[in-house]
């Protein structure tokens, strides 16, 4: 009898598939009319094309965002900052070195090494100008993201940031240059943490944050990275907005001061967010006395960020390293105080043309997620994004294979840092150090005329 009944529902479902096949085109034909007749009749306040001026007015993000508004009635926080069009580097273009000089042999390398703090008593020294940025255990990645970056730039021949987040000790064990963020935080400031680093980045602010904290409920803050943060259980984990109670300069030139002294003399230095008053900013970090400064642009990411601090507040990076650099030398500060900039940078040509303007290393941060997880996507793909692979508490984290990942953001970094000194071959050159704004070119006239290179429809006349 089950058999039967079996037997006549096959049947049944086999007659209806025959049916949908033979006369799919006229069901869609249907739809397809009734759909077209509704949209060409109704009134336009009934109509679904009343969507279309508003969304092309507002755009979808903006409406899906203010929907997420009404939905929670709380700040939003959005992941991988703004998608604002910042100014970039698209219109600026090096020279090729042709008739004189002319181009280096492939055969030929090319020196890329840099040293963060020259005048520090621990100079910090890489073989490449690319490190990666602070991405804090817990507050934003897993401890699997965190092992896999720092093994890809120990591989490479680079540095990792701890970020503002717990301090893991295989991160630790598996990075041979250690950048300790120094946060304004309870945690991550252990004196065995400290004396392991190889330098030490004050943050007092960055690029879709700003200079401001959070607060991490229990809720959102569960597992290990409690106790590695030391978090008691219920406790809020609190990123604050300042190392001291009526916080004032001299605190942080203090501050500097004993870090410095309590590391032996390691390379410490300031990270702040671009803003408008960049050169007085940069003038109080001179009197600090620090050893290399860290700019973030405004196009810069992170884990979570009010929508308004990521679209209206900064400037661009392209604006900030050029004011950075240009303030460096006006105070005759330039290959004393290192320059580091972050913030929007996605590929070789944006690296070189920012070391070009005057960086003396550039931080990956975004690409390098995207780097360490493009070969295990088929994970949380379609359903959920990327990062699901690598955030702290992600609905993938437990299925990203460290070493794929590893070797992965190895890869990258190796890629672009060989197709850097492809592009300094063709300059005809055989070092970063040789690189200078001499060596670039805008066919934007605005944009020329605020760097001080030349326009490229003009003669080229050397500075």
């Amino acid at each position: 009898m089950i058999t039967q009944i079996l037997l006549a529902i096959l049947l049944l479902l086999n007659i209806i598939f025959f049916v949908l096949l033979l006369s799919w085109k006229w069901v869609v034909k249907r739809v397809f009319h009734m759909m077209t007749r509704r949209i060409l009749s109704d009134a336009y306040d009934e109509n679904l094309a009343e969507l279309f001026p508003g969304l092309k007015r507002y755009g979808m993000l903006t409406v899906i965002e203010n929907s997420l508004r009404s939905e929670g009635g709380n700040v939003l926080h959005r992941p991988l900052g703004s998608p604002r069009q910042w100014p970039n580097f698209k219109p600026i273009t090096f020279i090729p070195a042709q008739t004189t000089p002319f181009p280096v042999s492939i055969e030929t390398e090319v020196d890329v090494s840099v040293t963060i703090g020259p005048t520090a008593k621990k100079p910090l020294y890489l073989q490449i100008p690319l490190l990666i940025s602070g991405m804090g255990y817990g507050v934003g990645l897993n401890e699997k993201a965190k092992i896999a970056l720092a093994e890809a730039a120990t591989k490479a021949g680079t540095a990792i940031n701890s970020g503002e987040g717990g301090i893991l000790q295989e991160e630790l064990q598996a990075a041979e240059n250690y950048i300790l963020q120094f946060s304004k935080t309870a945690w991550g400031k252990e004196d065995d943490v400290l004396k392991q680093a190889n330098m030490i980045e004050i943050k007092l602010g960055q690029g879709a944050l700003m200079g401001m904290g959070a607060k991490i409920p229990p809720e959102k803050l569960k597992g290990r990275a409690r106790e590695v943060m030391n978090i008691k259980d219920g406790e809020d984990a609190i990123i604050y907005e300042h190392f001291f109670e009526n916080q004032t300069l001299q605190d942080l030139k203090e501050l500097v001061n004993e870090l410095r002294s309590f590391t032996g003399g390691v390379p410490i230095g300031v990270k702040i967010a671009s803003g408008g008053k960049i050169e007085d900013d940069i003038d109080r970090l001179i009197e600090m006395g620090v050893d290399f400064i860290t700019i973030d642009g405004g196009q810069a990411s992170t884990h979570d960020a009010p929508p308004i601090l990521q679209d209206d507040f900064g400037i661009p990076s392209l604006h900030a390293i050029v004011r950075a650099s240009n303030h460096l030398k006006q105070r005759e500060k330039k290959g004393k105080i290192s320059l580091l900039v972050s913030g929007g940078l996605t590929n070789p040509g944006d690296f070189l043309k920012v070391l070009a303007l005057g960086a003396d290393a550039v931080y990956l941060g975004t690409a390098m997620l995207y780097a360490i997880t493009h070969n295990q996507l088929n994970q949380p793909l379609p359903w959920e994004p990327p990062t699901q692979l690598v955030w702290y508490g992600g609905k993938y984290d437990e299925d990203f294979d460290i070493q794929k990942g590893a070797d992965a953001g190895y890869k990258f970094l190796t890629a672009c840092t060989e197709e850097m000194k492809v592009a300094l071959r063709a300059m005809g050159k055989t070092s970063l150090s040789e690189l200078s704004l001499n060596d670039l070119v805008s066919y934007d006239e605005h944009i020329a005329n605020c760097i001080g290179i030349p326009y490229s429809f003009n003669r080229y006349e050397q500075s």
